[in-house]
């Protein structure tokens, strides 16, 4: 080799490791950048949820009816850019878990975002210190609550199970369940719910967020009036009546995933007249008469279901009344006038 190329040689040789070191560098570079990042979303969404006392209050508080009309447009919309993503997953678990962790995770950040914009104040109905006892608790409750109804309408005979065992399935379900669950309490419990209340008062925010829950489910393939109405009084009342009782959000979500998750992903049939194909755990088949099935539907239109949830409706609002938390609009105002003076 001549002194040339012997140059040439050890010049590559001597600028491997050169090239590696720095090749590592750069990658070592980069995942400190990754993990800074994440590090900073991870600690901007515990702020965003931070239950500390609320010191970004620069801007006056907008009146309920601002807020409300501002707050049900965003979610209105959340729930239908939901439903697109839950279209598009269809029964494939693949699609449906990532699909419901997006959809559950924007929705908490838009809500937590807008309600300390619009109203200067800590996510107290969404504290993070009490979401995973109450969601666990709430999702065995809303289990047991639909387990129990069907028993009932299995009793009579008009319950049985075709084909075999999806696992798949019943995973797809429970988080498309999740994300529908979510949504629609922010929305009917966090915004309807919670801002009625300031203008009509407890009983009234009760009845008109229970009316427009039954109502917007007329959307549905198969819903009739008297499916929107059935819905109104079991599911409306009873997890309006959960938020008043305890005066947080997780409970009502919880009872909802857990009621619509043995609904179709447990027992297969469908979920308030959805007919969204997807498939359960199992293959229900409902038969007899629709007043004990709820026939298209499905079981949250039948008369065992508005039995069994008033057992709860009950119980909770007794205990929000125990509680103190039954609230009339001109204990609100004085309450509000009282905070504004001090």
């Amino acid at each position: 080799m001549s002194p040339t190329g012997r140059r040439c040689a050890a010049a590559r040789a001597h600028s491997v490791p050169v090239n590696a070191a720095a090749t590592g560098r750069r990658r070592r570079q980069k995942r400190m950048g990754m993990s800074f990042r994440n590090a900073q979303s991870l600690r901007s969404l515990k702020n965003l949820f931070s239950q500390a006392p609320f010191t970004g209050a620069s801007r006056r508080v907008r009146s309920a009816w601002v807020r409300l009309a501002v707050m049900a447009a965003l979610f209105l919309v959340v729930i239908a850019l939901a439903a697109g993503i839950r279209a598009m997953a269809g029964d494939s678990a693949v699609l449906a878990v990532p699909g419901g962790a997006v959809v559950v995770l924007g929705a908490l950040v838009l809500y937590a975002k807008s309600v300390r914009l619009l109203e200067q104040r800590p996510v107290s109905e969404l504290d993070p210190a009490v979401a995973g006892a109450t969601l666990r608790d709430g999702t065995l409750v809303g289990v047991v609550l639909f387990a129990f109804t069907l028993v009932v309408i299995a009793l009579f005979g008009s319950y049985g199970t075709e084909g075999g065992v999806s696992v798949s399935g019943a995973l797809a379900v429970f988080a498309t369940m999740a994300g529908v669950a979510l949504t629609e309490e922010l929305l009917f419990r966090g915004v309807v719910f919670r801002l009625l209340e300031e203008l009509t008062g407890t009983w009234g925010a009760l009845i008109t967020s229970g009316l427009l829950f039954g109502t917007i489910h007329l959307l549905n393939a198969h819903t009739t009036v008297w499916g929107a109405l059935a819905i109104a009084i079991e599911a409306g009342l009873m997890l309006g009546a959960a938020y008043a009782a305890t005066r947080t959000l997780w409970l009502p979500i919880g009872l909802h995933l857990g009621w619509n998750f043995a609904e179709g992903g447990i027992f297969g049939v469908s979920v308030s007249g959805n007919a969204n194909g997807q498939t359960g755990l199992l293959h229900g088949v409902l038969s007899g008469s629709d007043a004990l099935t709820g026939g298209g539907v499905g079981p949250e239109a039948s008369v065992v279901a508005i039995f069994v949830c008033s057992i709860p409706t009950i119980v909770f609002l007794r205990l929000a009344k125990r509680r103190g938390h039954l609230h009339t609009r001109r204990r609100i105002r004085s309450a509000a006038t009282s905070g504004t003076a001090a």
